[in-house]
């Protein structure tokens, strides 16, 4: 059961971020995840991404929100688009959901990590501040994989001295009814959920 947070893996492209225009004027805050960000089998105005740009504006913070999430994406391509992101929408906050793919595929924990301090590193150059959620994979795959897996997370947060947010997923992941019927992503109702695992963390870092 408890894989079924995890999976991540189903390649359908976000178009949230497809045509968007940016106000210059307006500071943006760019989401750069996988599938449990760009609104898989959910219409994309019921998403955590899209529900927290609706508190945005009901706290009266001012900012736009872009999610440029792809569902299947790993650590890798991550590092391959977000400079182009970073060009296109130069983002104040940049929220990174990236890794699970990684995890599931047994991908180098070593390599994962590389790739996203090097987004962290690229973002900052951009002036861009970082928040970073933490992902976690099921015990199958060993409890000494598992545990540096979602150590990288918190090694990140202490190296780059940047804000993180324990665990995407908590509280969700582990109720059958909060999961879509493939089993394998949050449902509508799991969003609000999602959206107050980001907020405390996030709201920390806006500005009025």
């Amino acid at each position: 059961m408890l894989r079924i947070i995890y999976c991540l893996l189903l390649g359908f492209a976000s178009v949230a971020a497809a045509g968007v225009s940016v106000d210059k004027d307006t500071p943006a805050i760019l989401v750069i995840g996988d599938s449990l960000s760009s609104a898989y089998g959910i219409k994309q105005d019921k998403s955590w991404v899209s529900l927290i740009g609706q508190r945005l504006k009901e706290k009266s913070f001012h900012y736009q929100l872009i999610n440029a999430s792809i569902s299947g994406d790993t650590t890798a391509n991550g590092v391959n688009r977000i400079q182009s992101l970073l060009e296109r929408y130069q983002p104040a906050i940049i929220i990174i959901e990236l890794g699970g793919n990684d995890g599931l595929r047994g991908l180098s924990i070593k390599s994962m990590k590389q790739n996203l301090s090097t987004m962290i590193t690229l973002g900052r150059q951009y002036q861009a501040s970082v928040l970073l959620a933490g992902i976690k994979i099921p015990p199958n795959y060993g409890k000494r994989y598992t545990e540096a897996f979602y150590n990288v997370y918190i090694e990140l947060a202490n190296e780059h001295r940047l804000t993180l947010i324990p665990f995407l997923l908590d509280e969700v992941g582990t109720r059958s009814r909060l999961m879509q019927q493939d089993g394998l992503h949050p449902t509508e109702e799991a969003q609000a959920i999602i959206v107050e695992n980001v907020w405390p963390y996030l709201v920390s870092m806006l500005q009025k």
